[in-house]
């Protein structure tokens, strides 16, 4: 195998990607509001269930304020297909409730105009928003130069060894950041060709190493080799 450092191994398997999935266009499937309240909703919950909850949610309440406004055990039966909704009901109507008296209306578009650091600050301070959910959305929807760092991209670049063992998704944040060109679209194409990977090929369990284009820079499938 190939000796390279980190960022050399990085950017590597990241042209290798590029290559392998073709370079994407950014493009944001929600305006950013649905963006934030659907990221919350999808944390340990299938996309299939995320969109299910929210429209559920939207279908119930038809408005931000009615659903800031309800019962939060209506809400927690809206939003049911969605694993843990008795945590992120309350979630949801906290940050609608922060939203709104702060801005005066449902409504993060403003977020465009910040520094990507006030920005990321002001969203990790909502309650339940990590950096998975205020990385996502700052790429997505207003194009801020940020890596979000879901399961699967956390996956595959721990097992390449761009990552050690122990680092948690959170710190995998700045870690990979720091290896890549701060450049939006850059950044982009790295998430979402390694979700990509992450649910195609180094699946969590049977990773289909044998069709993987990145087994030759890759900790994990070197050492199974020696098995």
């Amino acid at each position: 195998m190939t000796t390279l450092d980190a960022t050399q191994k990085t950017v590597l398997v990241h042209e290798i990607l590029n290559q392998h999935y073709g370079i994407q266009e950014i493009y944001a499937r929600l305006d950013p509001m649905h963006e934030l309240i659907a990221t919350v909703l999808s944390h340990r919950t299938t996309h299939a269930n995320e969109v299910a909850a929210f429209r559920r949610m939207r279908e119930r309440f038809g408005s931000w304020e009615a659903i800031r406004d309800a019962p939060v055990d209506e809400l927690t039966d809206a939003i049911q297909t969605a694993n843990y909704p008795e945590v992120k009901a309350p979630y949801i109507q906290q940050i609608l409730t922060r939203i709104i008296a702060e801005r005066g209306e449902a409504n993060i578009d403003f977020l465009r105009d910040m520094s990507t650091e006030d920005a990321l600050t002001w969203l990790t301070a909502l309650p339940g928003v990590g950096p998975k959910t205020s990385t996502l959305l700052l790429l997505f929807n207003f194009r801020k130069p940020v890596l979000p760092v879901d399961t699967h991209v956390h996956r595959v670049t721990q097992r390449l060894g761009i990552i050690g063992p122990k680092v948690s998704p959170e710190k995998a944040h700045a870690i990979l950041l720091a290896y890549l060109p701060q450049d939006a679209l850059v950044l982009y194409n790295f998430h979402k060709h390694f979700y990509w990977h992450g649910q195609r090929v180094c699946t969590w369990s049977y990773p289909k190493c044998h069709q993987c284009v990145l087994r030759e820079y890759c900790d994990y499938y070197a050492e199974r080799q020696k098995r």
